[in-house]
């Protein structure tokens, strides 16, 4: 299955409610537009003032189902600028592609495929810009720090990345520095040795920062391509935790001024608008450089990415829809926007 298709099942959550949402807009002030062909002389015609049945529509235009069309007024637009903000895009995004979609349409009668169309094209036109793999520096080790809030999915990230990157050819160190817990520690040892990359622990409590300091000492010495450094995760509104982030990223900096070289933040699909705020503080923090979204696959929010490309614009390198290595790939603005909307390609 290509990852257009896994991404388009799984984001059946985003879709159905857009495309629920967009049919309700529709039939609200919709009528079936009429066939430009009469019918067959075998089916007799509808009575004058009479929609056609079913069966009707369905073969009336050589096999093709009339579609119901509205005609795209004032009250139409502001439906469809609801319903966007109902799917998690924000207020100021939701109106600016509204906008965009009226645009010269204004009065034109339009259908659901149609309208999934334009949506699509002005999603993917968001997105296009911040759409970019994880980029790959001369330097090594390339350190790359890896941060988000609690059950975000960044040890799963951290090992398929290590994965993926072991796969093409490059050598891989990862240092398990959520030193608070335990479980996190063991599962990236699974995905280290599934896929045969080295994990650097500490016992459980010592200072993550000593770890992230020491993890590239040994990186550097064993000529490592990459360092990917797991950090505890913490709630944005926990000035502590932030602040032993922040040490983490000033220690790394003792040993190589110019470290880390890419500051992922993992945010879950899942948390919505709650997203935006993650990014916002994280940024502050450890200077954020790009995005992994997660957990796109269990939640009706993926219009979240939408809202985040339009106000930071910084790079999305990739998008999670499952548990699985392959689930995990790099972010492609034009599958993604026609995924959310439920439309084909």
């Amino acid at each position: 299955m290509s990852f257009f298709n896994k991404l388009k099942s799984r984001l059946t959550r985003s879709s159905t409610k857009l495309e629920e949402g967009l049919e309700a807009i529709v039939s609200e002030g919709g009528a079936v537009e009429a066939a430009p062909e009469s019918a067959p002389e075998s089916l007799p015609a509808p009575e004058a003032g009479k929609k056609p049945g079913f069966f009707g529509r369905l073969i009336g235009r050589g096999g093709e189902e009339a579609a119901p069309r509205r005609v795209l007024d004032d009250e139409m637009l502001e439906s469809l600028e609801e319903l966007l903000i109902a799917s998690d895009m924000g207020v100021e995004t939701a109106l600016r592609v509204s906008a965009n979609i009226a645009e010269g349409r204004m009065g034109k009668r339009l259908s659901v495929p149609e309208i999934k169309g334009l949506l699509a094209d002005e999603v993917a036109r968001i997105m296009g810009p911040v759409a970019r793999p994880l980029p790959i520096y001369p330097k090594r080790p390339q350190v790359v720090l890896v941060v988000g809030v609690n059950g975000s999915g960044k040890t799963t990230t951290i090992g398929k990345l290590a994965s993926q990157f072991k796969a093409a050819g490059k050598s891989v160190v990862i240092a398990a520095g959520d030193t608070f817990r335990a479980a996190a520690v063991e599962q990236l040892k699974v995905w280290g040795e599934r896929a045969g990359v080295p994990v650097l622990t500490a016992p459980e409590g010592s200072d993550p920062a000593s770890l992230a300091f020491d993890a590239m000492t040994k990186a550097e010495a064993e000529g490592a391509d990459l360092l990917m450094i797991d950090t505890a995760g913490r709630l944005q509104n926990r000035a502590d935790l932030m602040e032993e982030l922040a040490k983490i990223v000033r220690v790394i900096r003792k040993k190589d001024p110019s470290a880390p070289h890419n500051t992922l933040l993992v945010l879950d699909a899942t948390t919505g608008q709650n997203a935006l705020s993650q990014v916002e503080i994280f940024s502050k923090i450890a200077d954020v450089s790009g995005l992994v979204m997660t957990k796109l696959d269990g939640t009706a929010k993926g219009g979240v990415l939408v809202a985040l490309a339009d106000r930071f614009g910084l790079p999305i390198h990739a998008i999670g829809v499952g548990e699985q290595i392959d689930d995990l790939a790099p972010f492609d603005p034009e599958e993604f926007a026609r995924a959310l909307v439920g439309a084909e390609r």
